[in-house]
């Protein structure tokens, strides 16, 4: 039955448990025992699943901590503190500007200049305090960070982009259903504006009324007097900057970049020798839950992935569908909700539900188009608004470096609402225009 298949037992019970304010860790271990148990695996074997499991979120757990670190650092030059008064003052108390320069960031981090979430813990951190003067809703910040993580590489073939729609045409291909690289923008860009639509009800109707929060000291930045002209240290720092995006590029290695960077600082005297533990604790501080988060969401992925109960879903999917292209889109964009709000990366749920997919559109009789649209919508919902994904990590590893943002309910809640629900009404829409 649906209703007692092993992944829709495991997410009902991680996102019950996240919802009570359960720790995101404790609530995903319960849930891949749930997993297991379901499943019919025993306790100690779902376990050893999970922790055999976890190495595949290593180098993305690696890079966060070292990215943590790299804003430490960059935060004790000043320089970071010395970029948000420069954007104070572009700004000038005008605090919709603020927020479409944020999400015009984060949408460069995806496509041109593809560092992912590495600018959270530089950027946002020393502007919480103009956030409080502003008394903007952090959770506008959050779904605008939101925004910016996920749209662009949906929609866009260019950095992460071009990787994401690889993906997509290759599983695609490799399962019966013939599409080009070049040909998936053609057929996802209604997902963009879903998503787009989504972030203009949060900006401008939900969580535009002011928010008060108070003036505490931030993780990782040091209050900085002011100053004139920029100094040597800045300058270094700005260099460092340039090194880590330079060796990701060479590299395509974000966890080496932002290690090169680090020694460059190092070497330098951008840090001091004396600083350096601080420095590493204060990066473990601000990004090191996070990273064990992405490792354990990666056994929890696994965990998932061997229960096989991926398949036997999506199999009760076709008895209920009953030759119907409306429901047929519906469960499976349900069904993509499901898994990827469990594995939590709208990339690594591709290869898993391609394989069912494409024979099950066939046989519904979706076109090749409708059924790109349905992928890659079924991959990237529940990827804004899982506990578990870095779209949701991320912004909360920057917005709470005060201690004041709650991460189920101040990101995934809010993200979840404003882009998910969107998302499957273009999906929706999308696949049966293409069908």
């Amino acid at each position: 039955m649906l209703l007692t298949n092993p992944v829709v037992v495991s997410v009902v019970v991680m996102i019950v448990l996240c919802l009570l304010n359960l720790n995101v860790v404790l609530a995903l271990l319960v849930a891949a025992v749930a997993a297991g148990v379901t499943a019919g695996i025993s306790i100690p074997e779902t376990m050893g699943i999970l922790i055999s499991g976890m190495g595949g979120n290593s180098e993305t757990a690696l890079s966060y901590f070292l990215l943590g670190t790299f804003a430490v650092a960059i935060n004790k030059t000043g320089v970071a503190t010395i970029a948000c008064k420069k954007i104070a003052k572009i700004v000038q108390g005008r605090k919709m500007m603020l927020l479409l320069i944020i999400t015009g960031i984060a949408c460069l981090s995806q496509n041109l200049i593809p560092v992912h979430i590495a600018f959270i813990p530089i950027l946002i951190p020393p502007l919480l305090h103009l956030f409080n003067q502003l008394k903007i809703d952090r959770r506008q910040v959050a779904c605008a960070l939101a925004f910016g993580l996920k749209a662009p590489y949906i929609t866009l073939p260019v950095g992460f982009g071009l990787i994401f729609h690889g993906i997509l045409s290759a599983e695609m291909s490799r399962n019966g259903m013939e599409l080009a690289k070049e040909g998936v923008p053609q057929y996802v860009w209604i997902l963009g504006i879903s998503m787009f639509i989504g972030l203009l009800i949060a900006l401008f109707v939900s969580y535009n009324r002011p928010r008060n929060y108070e003036d505490r000291p931030i993780v990782g930045v040091e209050a900085s007097e002011e100053v004139e002209s920029l100094s040597r240290t800045h300058w270094l720092a700005a260099l460092a900057i340039l090194v880590a995006f330079g060796v990701q590029l060479w590299s395509s290695s974000l966890p080496l970049g932002a290690l090169a960077a680090l020694i460059v600082m190092i070497v330098t005297g951008a840090i001091k020798f004396k600083d350096i533990d601080e420095t590493f604790m204060g990066g473990l501080e601000i990004m090191g839950l996070i990273a064990f988060v992405m490792l354990i969401a990666a056994g929890y992925g696994t965990v998932l992935r061997e229960t096989h109960s991926v398949e036997h879903l999506v199999s009760a999917v076709v008895g209920m569908v009953g030759g119907s292209a409306f429901w047929g889109a519906f469960l499976m964009l349900f069904v993509g909700l499901l898994v990827t709000m469990g594995i939590g990366t709208s990339f690594g749920t591709i290869p898993v539900i391609a394989a069912i997919y494409c024979p099950l559109s066939i046989e519904l009789g979706f076109s090749v188009g409708a059924t790109a649209c349905l992928i890659a919508a079924a991959a990237a919902l529940g990827d804004a608004g899982s506990p578990a994904s870095d779209t949701t990590l991320g912004p909360t590893a920057g917005l709470n470096a005060d201690g004041q943002h709650n991460h189920i309910w101040d990101t995934c809640v809010p993200t979840f609402l404003h882009y998910n629900i969107p998302l499957f009404i273009g999906a929706m829409i999308g696949a049966l225009v293409l069908y």
